[in-house]
């Protein structure tokens, strides 16, 4: 994994070390900030495939500074969080970040979780690849541009909102259980990550739906799942 560049962002100096040798035992290349301001600035310098981001810094915390980088760019976002702060956590994932790891936490957990996020971002888009185009009542997908947009109008999706739609407009009409949609699009093992899943569903609808409460295009199937109409 040497060809990527992660940029790690924490107030803590200790922290940012410690990441960084693990990262660094892997050959991922390491960029270090301090706080937001500093992070969006390195952002502006050096091309980033993943940024690892604790939520309580000063001047520009966390889930400000993703909400800034979702603006313009789509790079994998893990934000760290103390165990006590779950709003923290979704917040960070309704902002747009992919992932979030609780402090303190494993490093080699840590390290697991970049890599899957690395590894999703340079294959996005590997399900199954029928079509180029899927197109279900205005709502299409175009695997070979990696978009997705609604009656002709691009959507912007971070990776994981992306991965969740290919797979459900992939199998149009078939029910996802909440196990089988982290599974297949987190590739790893589900551990209650039911919450994780839902937020991201909700700002999907949020992006795809004229009314998202009540969707057009991605239902839910109470006690089963969740799916995209044919």
């Amino acid at each position: 994994m040497n060809q990527f560049n992660v940029l790690v962002v924490d107030d803590e100096k200790e922290i940012r070390d410690a990441i960084e040798i693990y990262l660094k035992n892997e050959g991922i290349t390491v960029i270090k900030a301090a706080d937001g301001i500093e992070a969006l600035e390195k952002l502006n310098e050096k091309q980033i495939h993943l940024i690892i981001l604790d939520v309580m810094m000063p001047r520009l915390d966390g889930i400000s500074t993703t909400f800034r980088i979702r603006e313009e760019k789509n790079i994998p976002i893990i934000i760290l969080s103390a165990k006590s702060e779950d709003t923290d956590k979704i917040l960070g994932l309704q902002v747009g970040a992919d992932d979030y790891v609780t402090k303190p936490f494993n490093p080699m957990e840590l390290l697991a979780r970049v890599k899957s996020q690395l590894r999703r971002y340079v294959t996005l888009g590997t399900y199954e690849r029928k079509e180029k185009l899927v197109n279900l009542n205005g709502l299409m997908l175009d695997r070979q541009a990696k978009q997705v947009s609604v009656n002709g109008e691009a959507i912007k999706l971070t990776p994981i909102e992306y991965r969740i739609v290919e797979l459900l407009m992939s199998h149009p009409g078939r029910v996802f259980s909440i196990n089988e949609i982290y599974e297949r699009v987190w590739k790893e093992p589900y551990y209650n990550a039911e919450n994780t899943v839902a937020v991201h569903i909700r700002k999907i609808r949020e992006k795809i739906e004229i009314d998202p409460k009540n969707p057009r295009f991605l239902k839910v199937v109470w006690g089963i799942g969740y799916k995209i109409e044919k």
